[in-house]
């Protein structure tokens, strides 16, 4: 993945310490085009059809009927489960499906008026490297109307978010030929409307069984282009990021303060992978990274993850229509209200499903980010990395990253080799930010791993 350019101003004053003709010519590609085929592959038709069909069982809010064929969040996740069976029927049985079950009772919310079964739907393609690393792409099943408790009003919940649960499942039918070295679910997660409580115990499954989670990408209306303000723009994208993790020691908060890395936490990093996969495999698709975890005073289905201290992402369009959100359908003073299928730009949603599909692929094919990543270099006209070697056949070496400490996304990077330590001549480490990321034979890369300490010194 090509996550910044490998020229520049910065490059011209720099001089890489022990990197020989021979390390650079060992470098792997710079694009993969594999990616490009998974992004040109999805369809706007196949999006369009699934968010018709799940906006056609009229609401879908976490307390409406679970007995109807035909209406209510009942139906709308047996369909779910029987269209990711579909799928992977057709390529052989390459993906897992599964329900996954939590009973929330009124007692623990006052936005639960009975005791609920919350159902999740999830897709499994299992790694055949490191099935026990995930990447993870998520959209909510359920829908609401004015009153989120409300189970009997019509809430097609066309764009929020049958947009991002179609999404879910293209990125299925677009990865399913395809063999990944890490495990990829795609996931429909309940109960969002009411707290969140489907990815709050996806998320506890995944901490208790000791999941190694690379990063949750939470689709949540990604089918809108006519903000409440008027701006209609289908060329841009939203993605929402904690700059550190909230499970973060008083100790590591205090090194903020002195080294830096209060903007790099694991989901930042994430959001800046998201952003470079638009740049170089979406076309006409420009990433807008918000510094925040979610929109002012909301919430989406990434925070649980972001609770245990997973890295997880909200994707979303870039202008919302509130009157299309948590609304009963009607007219009021000719304002047309109600989340209805003709707010959705299925084009759209289809082009961000693309990406989403390229970031799944990417990361599930990528080698682990390298851990214990150091930086040393104060009072010198240099600075140093060191990392722990990562232990895996898909590995071909390493990449350091560095940027302004206003950019707020990585500028530069060096391809260095398969080594664990490498010197950035001319590079003073007070101007500037720094990352190390593993590259695999066939390009692709990690995350970005943020230095967590100083190199220690050797006696």
């Amino acid at each position: 993945m090509v996550l910044c350019g490998s020229t520049g101003a910065g490059l011209a004053v720099v001089l890489i310490a022990a990197a020989p003709q021979a390390l650079l010519a060992q470098a792997p590609p710079q694009t993969d085009l594999r990616i490009y085929d998974i992004v040109a592959a999805a369809s706007a038709e196949r999006v369009e059809a699934d968010i018709r069909m799940l906006a056609g069982f009229g609401t879908r809010n976490t307390f409406s009927d679970t007995l109807s064929a035909t209406r209510g969040i009942g139906a709308a996740r047996r369909w779910i489960k029987a269209e990711f069976d579909r799928i992977s029927a057709a390529c052989g049985g390459c993906y897992e499906v599964v329900y996954q079950r939590s009973l929330v009772t009124s007692e623990q919310s006052p936005r639960i008026p009975r005791d609920t079964w919350v159902v999740n739907v999830l897709a499994i393609k299992w790694g055949t490297v490191d099935p026990n690393r995930y990447v993870i792409m998520s959209g909510d099943i359920d829908s609401r109307a004015s009153n989120g408790s409300d189970g009997e009003s019509d809430a097609p919940g066309a764009n929020d978010n049958a947009s991002g649960m179609a999404g879910a499942i293209e990125a299925a039918r677009l990865l399913a030929d395809h063999e990944f070295g890490n495990s990829v679910i795609l996931a429909g997660l309940s109960g969002e409307e009411q707290g969140l409580w489907g990815g709050q115990h996806m998320a506890s499954v995944a901490r208790d069984e000791g999941w190694e989670i690379i990063g949750v990408l939470n689709n949540d209306m990604i089918g809108n282009i006519e903000g409440v303000d008027g701006v209609i723009e289908n060329n841009t994208f939203r993605v929402f990021s904690e700059p550190t993790p909230v499970t973060d020691t008083e100790a590591e908060r205090r090194r903020y303060r002195v080294y830096g890395g209060e903007v790099d936490g694991p989901s930042r990093q994430l959001a800046r992978y998201v952003a470079a996969a638009a740049d170089a495999y979406v076309p006409n698709l420009d990433p807008i990274m918000i510094y925040r975890l979610d929109r002012f005073g909301r919430g989406g289905h990434h925070r649980p993850f972001n609770d245990q201290g997973f890295a997880a992402v909200r994707i979303m369009e870039t202008h919302e229509n509130y009157t299309r959100q948590h609304q009963n359908i009607r007219t009021e003073n000719g304002i047309a209200y109600g989340d209805v299928i003709e707010g959705v730009d299925f084009d759209y949603a289809a082009k961000m499903t693309a990406l989403n599909a390229a970031v799944l692929a990417q990361l599930a094919w990528a080698p682990p980010a390298p851990a214990e990543v150091r930086i040393g270099g104060a009072v010198r006209p240099s600075t140093t990395l060191q990392w722990e070697a990562v232990d895996d056949p898909r590995l071909a070496g390493y990449k350091v990253y560095w940027r302004d400490t206003t950019a707020p996304r990585w500028q530069r990077s060096r391809w260095v080799g398969d080594m664990t330590e490498f010197t950035l001549e001319g590079l003073v480490i007070d101007n500037y930010l720094f990352g190390v990321a593993a590259v695999g034979r066939d390009g692709t890369e990690s995350v970005v791993a943020y230095p967590s300490g100083q190199i220690r010194r050797r006696r």
